[in-house]
């Protein structure tokens, strides 16, 4: 385990949360990664197509076991001037999903970016803050691999603005990470549902941070839950690419 004290945080302040439990491990396991996107194109009808069969029970199966435990599993991916994105799954009987939270070491409280679960809330990060979390090969994380992390951190997104070459992007992780027979076709579809937050627009506030219009995220100033102008912009210092 590289850097305890960074990928397997004792705690995380304001997060009621734990025992975490640091499984790397998991990052090469495919069913994992099928488990981990389900939400991303459940609702999908041409993703949900490309996916299916044995596998796809399987990685239920082990969502399922990662969710119904008494540890809760912790994925780290390090950014720069030592902030942190923290994926966590959230092991609360009737309660389970998958937290995505962004903190500093100077921060009072993490920032919940986003949350994959029944009530999905996000997005959390655009294609820009997406890319640059998974391409930043800084160490001190859950792994340095560009594709793992993409993964990992996919659910959080949200972004109907996408260059041209993201197709490639996505296709090129999920060949990488996962046995999905079609990986071009499973990224295209991905990336056409929008997922589990849909369509989602970004723009740059008049404080010069990111904002989108989603009606589930914490960085859409229009909604009654989202951060104040301080937050949005510490988040945006924080993520920006």
């Amino acid at each position: 385990m590289t850097n305890t004290s960074e990928t397997h945080p004792a705690r995380l302040p304001g997060y009621d949360s734990g025992p975490f439990v640091h499984l790397p491990e998991l990052l090469g396991d495919h069913l994992f990664w099928l488990g981990h996107l389900y939400n991303c194109y459940s609702d999908g009808e041409a993703a949900e197509e490309l996916v299916g069969g044995a596998d796809e029970q399987a990685a239920g199966a082990l969502q399922s076991r990662l969710l119904g435990g008494e540890t809760w599993p912790v994925f780290t991916v390090p950014l720069a001037a030592r902030h942190r994105l923290y994926v966590v799954y959230r092991a609360f009987k009737e309660d389970e999903g998958v937290d995505y939270l962004l903190h500093h070491p100077d921060w009072d409280a993490v920032e919940h970016l986003a949350q994959d679960e029944g009530h999905f809330m996000g997005p959390g990060l655009s294609w820009s803050e997406l890319t640059a979390a998974a391409d930043n090969g800084l160490p001190g994380g859950s792994t340095t691999d560009p594709h793992a992390r993409l993964l990992l951190l996919l659910p959080a997104f949200g972004d109907d603005a996408v260059p041209e070459d993201a197709v490639d992007r996505l296709t090129a992780a999920l060949r990488a990470r996962t046995r999905v027979e079609q990986p071009e076709r499973f990224a295209e579809a991905l990336l056409d549902d929008g997922g589990p937050c849909g369509h989602v627009s970004w723009s740059t506030a008049e404080g010069g941070y990111r904002i989108n219009d989603g009606g589930h995220s914490f960085r859409n100033p229009a909604n009654h839950f989202a951060w104040p102008a301080s937050r949005l912009a510490r988040v945006t210092d924080a993520l920006v690419p």
